[in-house]
């Protein structure tokens, strides 16, 4: 299938030579050069500007954005809207709003255009392990874009089916799911990231005691100077909290117990605080997602070694560099 990117940072990058991989054909547009370039070397047609792009492509086209949340979305849906025709298919890959979607789904169907949105988790390690999706729109457009969907989906690998109810979606199995009209796929991925923020909290405090438990407040004969790198590398192994993010964690302190490379300051992108809100609406009790949101607030201000953990998780799933928010 032939297919538009745009935005090829660190996700959209290794989305198209995903796709590549498995055959489909790529037009490929980003603001700087040099990230246009090096995909036209690994096989992609570069385009100049979003009409280019639009020219370069078969009707109907999809076009997958992969950009920031907000403004710089909006003004490329926006823009590709005065290009493209009837039948043509916008698909948001980022972590949009879902509200968002919903706008703009509505201010595109008078020209005929569909939009999808693709909540997309995988982080830096997509191209190696595959992108797990949720997707909402409307089912002829989704279906139309399943080629590229099941591309960039991990497929089944060795984990063992559950029996599920009939009339459930097969493709979670393979990694991808309809979750329902437009805006159901970033909101479930927005509740997917709240969930995040609980598990990597959770890590971060617990190994937080453990780094502590040799402290000089302690009876001298229960301090214990445990080795955080042994205790990571074992609870991979059998245990009942074993996660893809307990082996992010483990090369992490292996390359330095300290963290020294780390100060701490934990940022949030959005989907977290979306999450709280949706929360607030439904009048669900969320007492560790929030409480994992404020303390990357307070992470800002102070910082423990947990939180430095935290720090390192984000860069390891995500590639997410501290950035200390300015006041």
């Amino acid at each position: 299938m032939q297919a538009g990117v745009i935005g090829l940072g660190r996700m959209g990058g290794n989305i198209t030579r995903r796709l590549m991989q498995d055959g489909h054909q790529c037009v490929v547009y980003d603001r700087d050069p040099g990230a246009v370039s090096d995909l036209v070397e690994d096989g992609a047609a570069g385009a100049k500007d979003l009409v280019d792009l639009v020219r370069q492509l078969r009707a109907p086209r999809a076009i997958w954005i992969m950009l920031p949340a907000g403004a710089p979305t909006d003004d490329t849906v926006t823009a590709l809207s005065e290009t493209l025709e009837r039948g043509d298919t916008v698909i948001d890959g980022g972590n949009t709003f879902y509200r968002d979607d919903i706008r703009r789904a509505k201010a595109l169907k008078g020209s005929g255009l569909a939009y999808v949105d693709v909540g997309t988790s995988g982080g830096v390690w997509g191209l190696e392990r595959g992108y797990c999706m949720m997707v909402g729109g409307d089912k002829e457009a989704v279906e139309r874009i399943d080629p590229i969907l099941k591309t960039l989906a991990p497929g089944a690998g060795q984990i063992p089916p559950t029996h599920r109810p009939e009339g459930s979606d097969p493709r979670a199995e393979l990694g991808y799911i309809h979750a329902g009209p437009v805006g159901a796929g970033h909101f479930v991925k927005m509740v997917h990231n709240g969930i995040e923020y609980g598990l990597v909290q959770a890590y971060a405090e617990g190994f937080d005691i453990l780094r502590n438990k040799d402290s000089e407040a302690l009876a001298e004969d229960e301090r214990f100077d445990l080795n955080l790198p042994d205790i990571a590398e074992v609870w991979r192994r059998g245990s009942v909290i074993s996660s893809w993010l307990l082996d992010l964690t483990a090369p992490a302190l292996a390359g330095g117990p300290k963290l020294g490379g780390f100060t701490g300051a934990v940022a949030d992108s959005g989907e977290g605080r979306w999450t709280i809100e949706a929360a607030l609406e439904e009048a669900v009790p969320v007492d560790v997602l929030a409480a994992a949101l404020f303390a990357r607030f307070r992470s800002r201000e102070t910082h423990t070694f947990g939180e430095k953990l935290l720090s390192a998780m984000r860069f390891g799933f995500g590639g997410h560099v501290e950035q200390v928010a300015k006041r």
